[in-house]
């Protein structure tokens, strides 16, 4: 029986402009896995509407689902039920996955048992067309909590949080992503960090579309998602998890 890779991709109803080119890159990835994979695409709406899903066709290996409303962060949780995989990996609405991405993935975690989690380097996609590499891009190698830490007290979060994939026993014990209005990316990636070393792979496995319609674009953002109060609680999460002192597995 293969081995599966669940990808969680929250949406939500008039999110779903570019949810067709995420969803041809995920179907293409079904082709480049290492042999005996297979992936599952988990496509939760942030709402009950129904609206999202029937934009995508219905084939066995995407598993749609819906839930009220409670952000970005409660979609990809409670899509979780659903995950076949021993591997998870997060994916935007409005993201792409580069060709190879999530194999390259699949195989750092297979080389690595020790790590549980990856994240790949990412591409910025701008609303004119071009495109930047992430400025604070680690090199390929082990991802430590200290290190992000430090990066994050910095206000220069080196890795793409939005493609974080994890072994989903990791993720689990660490509570997924936590219903918060933002940063609930960032704050799942140094749980999973508090308790396990993760590993960077330099080459770019996804696009990170900035368009003037994502909510971090929105003139109200910072009043709306209480940046200042983020910044304290998934700082202050991270380090309560650390300071229990459990290790991953």
């Amino acid at each position: 029986m293969n081995r599966i890779i669940s990808v969680v991709t929250p949406v939500y109803d008039g999110g779903e402009a570019y949810l067709r080119e995420t969803y041809d890159s995920v179907r293409a990835e079904r082709e480049r896995l290492p042999q005996g994979w297979d992936l599952q695409w988990l496509v939760q709406e942030d709402g009950t509407t129904g609206r999202p899903i029937k934009t995508l066709p219905s084939e066995p290996w995407i598993s749609p689902g819906m839930a009220e409303r409670g952000g970005a962060g409660a979609a990809r949780t409670s899509a979780l039920p659903r995950a076949a995989g021993d591997l998870v990996r997060a994916l935007d609405a409005d993201d792409v996955i580069l060709p190879g991405g999530l194999a390259r993935e699949i195989t750092a975690l297979e080389d690595h048992p020790e790590a549980g989690w990856c994240v790949s380097a990412g591409v910025d996609l701008l609303p004119d067309g071009s495109t930047a590499v992430g400025p604070y891009d680690p090199p390929e190698g082990p991802l430590t909590y200290e290190s992000l830490l430090s990066a994050y007290d910095a206000d220069a979060f080196p890795v793409l949080a939005q493609h974080l994939t994890a072994r989903k026993s990791l993720l689990l014990a660490v509570g997924a992503w936590p219903a918060l209005p933002a940063w609930e990316t960032i704050a799942t990636v140094l749980c999973c960090a508090a308790v396990s070393d993760g590993w960077m792979i330099a080459t770019p496995g996804g696009v990170y579309r900035k368009h003037p319609g994502q909510t971090t674009a929105q003139a109200d953002y910072s009043e709306v998602a209480g940046v200042e109060d983020l910044r304290v609680i998934v700082r202050a999460q991270a380090e309560a998890l650390r300071a229990t002192g459990w290790r991953w597995p």
